[in-house]
């Protein structure tokens, strides 16, 4: 029978340990830096994928055009005016702390925010990427220094480092990264150790409403961290298109099959696919299925977070399934 992630509270509870550790990191500024004459800067170049930007030196009026730039300021310690939003749903990720986003103003869709609201707050620094807001660089510009990343997902540990920079957070993203670590090699022994984890293959398959499913690949976001974990990857993996994923229909599902399957669905599950594909005889013949190794988890969590404090959710919610 498929197994389905349990007792939601305790895990709850135990994740805001671990958001609180990545919290404290953030806590504080980093002192700007001087100018010749001793005084502190007003601004300070950043590289990034449009070139050099100056950008302010503290900026405290900050807009996140996508999850993983909200998922940076939020993990570092900065609380945007304004950030967008999926198109599947209007409010900010549940997993991040409500006390950190209740205030933000939404602006509209990723990768379709309303400009006009962007430049109603006012911002002094403005975080997004070419994929996603790429054609509209010069028009945000206008509005405010706008740091821009090449892309998204796989790229997001080096897009942390820019946002970091941007956001004049280097120490504490230090911090960061040394709770990650630490939390990293915790969940690979508790899997037994490294040649234990290296022989368990995960799998992750998406379901989405009008695509075909997912298997996911090694170049991507949850791919990086399996990869960090130390896990084993079925080879059905390698033949992922640009290592993202391997789109199947229901018809052939088996080929996801492997120790362990995450699931996720992003829209309606109906739609999706998910509730037909996984009431199938060839879903249900899946090892993973028979050895009650299937977990269903939160799309906007493992595939959407894209950030460090999603990743210490996923790293708990992938131990406590692993270990159960």
């Amino acid at each position: 029978m498929t197994s389905f992630l349990r007792d939601r509270r305790a895990l709850v509870a135990g994740s805001l340990a671990v958001t609180a550790a990545i919290a404290l990191a953030g806590c504080g500024s980093s002192d700007p830096a001087a100018d010749s004459s001793g005084s502190p800067a007003k601004t300070r170049t950043v590289s990034t994928a449009n070139g050099d930007v100056d950008v302010p030196a503290s900026p405290k009026r900050v807009v996140v055009l996508d999850s993983g730039e909200l998922d940076s300021a939020i993990t570092l310690g900065v609380r945007p005016v304004g950030a967008t939003h999926s198109a599947s749903e209007d409010a900010f990720p549940s997993y991040l702390p409500a006390s950190e986003t209740k205030d933000i103003t939404p602006v509209g869709e990723i990768a379709n925010a309303s400009l006009e609201s962007v430049a109603a707050l006012k911002p002094d620094l403005i975080l997004t990427s070419k994929v996603r807001d790429g054609e509209r660089y010069d028009e945000l510009s206008k509005i405010a220094p706008t740091v821009m990343t090449e892309a998204t997902g796989s790229a997001w540990k080096e897009n942390f480092q820019v946002h970091a920079e941007a956001l004049g957070r280097q120490a504490e993203a230090k911090k960061v990264l040394a709770t990650y670590d630490t939390q990293v090699a915790k969940v690979t022994e508790a899997l037994g150790g490294k040649e234990k984890a290296a022989a368990t293959d995960v799998n992750f398959v998406r379901f989405v409403e009008g695509a075909e499913i997912r298997i996911y690949g090694k170049q991507n976001y949850i791919g990086s961290i399996l990869a960090d974990i130390g896990t084993g990857r079925p080879a059905i993996t390698d033949k992922a298109k640009d290592g993202f994923s391997y789109d199947v229909s229901p018809e052939k599902i088996d080929l996801a099959d492997a120790d362990v399957i995450f699931t996720s669905t992003y829209g309606d599950p109906g739609k999706a696919g998910t509730t037909k594909t996984m009431n199938s005889g060839l879903w249900k013949g899946l090892k993973a299925t028979e050895n009650d190794k299937v977990f269903k988890v939160d799309d906007r969590l493992w595939i959407a977070g894209i950030g460090y404090t999603a990743a210490a959710r996923i790293l708990e919610e992938f131990e406590t399934s692993m270990t159960k």
